[in-house]
């Protein structure tokens, strides 16, 4: 495990780029390493748990919840308009039968993920100017835009100036405008992150940073902030994070106003010239990478015991414990994902085709049975409960968390 307190920022770490028309651009770590070590190590030790629970019972279940929830959260942030349940139907699609441009959005971002995944299993691969390029390409083709082009540099006429951001969040910055200055400086980036790599520095350092630069640089017409969430979470999964690094598009989606306000916060600390003055994101990514990695962790939990529980009672039906329709019951709880009133389970059609001709003492016996084996709970408002959930212990699980894996 990297001793965090101990990594030096030597001034060679700090790249200065002089451009045609933008003027200086500086590159640099701009934290106080030293005092980020507690936040790098709480988030270390949260992965290191994450890592060693029981991830392989539950790994394809956990992979498709994180690039549905993932691919909503950045694209949302930019402005998508879908909900999650529509972003997973259609992830699900035949690409042929994508037809609107919000569906596009969403298919292009996992279509980027993708190639960051590819990525960060390659050997030897490193962060370049191609490979940022590709991305935008895959975010922004087949979706309209005055002046973008997927996978092309902005290049401002000069009658165009683009600005960045808005008073609610820390006001507005022009980035750079010329074409080849952003060219140049797109390079400067990914040169910088390889000489950050070459000196040690920690991913969850390295990735927020190239993530901030990126965009400052602002290099493209549409579609930045997708892009280099994607670029930041290609890092942190080279460096070995697992899930974790495109689940935080949620943690950002959710405190978005700090998300947008710091790009804002650091610039104008940069400018400044105060000490350290991309500390204030830094320890925003960190605390979101802890909130993440621990999230899924409980994920993780609940799946596995999920997963039991579904054994247990598939167990329970094939030694005769339970019958057919007590297992009938457990299972339309386990996929509703919620406690049931006893109102609405004996109104419900699957349950009156499982009692046609049978009396109540029937019913009232196979659910006693079922209360005493512990495979079903009532609590005090007379709703059913999944055995694998006691009333008052957790909230209940959505349709979506209930599914087993």
């Amino acid at each position: 495990m990297p001793s965090f307190g101990l990594i030096q920022t030597p001034e060679h770490l700090t790249r200065r780029i002089d451009t045609d028309r933008f003027g200086p651009f500086v590159f640099e770590i701009g934290i106080e390493i030293a005092q980020a070590g507690l936040a790098l190590q709480r988030v270390e030790d949260a992965h290191e748990r994450f890592v060693a629970s029981p991830l392989s019972q539950v790994a394809n279940q956990l992979e498709r919840e994180v690039v549905v929830s993932s691919v909503f959260g950045t694209n949302t942030i930019e402005g998508g308009t879908l909900s999650e349940d529509e972003t997973a139907t259609v992830l699900a699609l035949d690409p042929v039968q994508i037809k609107e441009i919000e569906q596009r959005r969403a298919v292009n971002i996992k279509a980027a993920y993708d190639l960051s995944q590819q990525a960060a299993t390659t050997p030897g691969w490193v962060l370049n100017q191609e490979f940022i390029l590709e991305l935008h390409r895959l975010i922004c083709q087949d979706i309209p835009h005055p002046d973008n082009r997927p996978g092309q540099i902005r290049d401002n006429p000069r009658n165009r100036v683009t600005f960045v951001g808005d008073e609610a969040h820390g006001g507005r910055y022009k980035p750079p405008q010329f074409g080849k200055d952003i060219e140049r400086l797109l390079g400067g980036l990914t040169d910088w992150h390889s000489t950050l790599q070459q000196a040690e520095i920690p991913a969850l350092i390295r990735a927020p940073l190239v993530h901030l630069y990126f965009e400052r640089i602002h290099p493209f017409w549409d579609g930045n902030g997708r892009v280099g969430r994607v670029i930041e979470a290609t890092l942190l999964q080279t460096a070995g994070y697992r899930y974790a690094p495109f689940a935080l598009a949620r943690y950002y989606l959710a405190h978005i106003d700090d998300y947008f306000t710091l790009f804002n916060t650091c610039r104008k600390l940069a400018e400044k010239t105060r000490s350290a003055p991309n500390q204030p994101f830094i320890e925003f990514h960190l605390e979101g990478m802890r909130q993440t990695i621990n999230t899924l962790h409980d994920r993780v939990n609940r799946l596995v015991t999920i997963l039991l529980f579904a054994s247990d009672i598939r167990r329970a039906l094939d030694e005769k414990t339970i019958n057919a329709r007590q297992y009938t019951i457990v299972s339309q709880l386990m996929d509703k994902g919620r406690p049931l009133p006893l109102a609405e389970i004996r109104h419900a059609p699957w349950y009156t085709s499982l009692y046609f001709k049978r009396n109540d003492k029937t019913k009232q016996r196979d659910l006693k049975q079922l209360r005493e084996m512990e495979l079903v709970f009532l609590d005090t408002g007379n709703r059913l409960w999944p055995g694998f959930i006691r009333p008052g212990d957790i909230k209940p699980l959505s349709k979506k968390e209930s599914q087993s894996p």
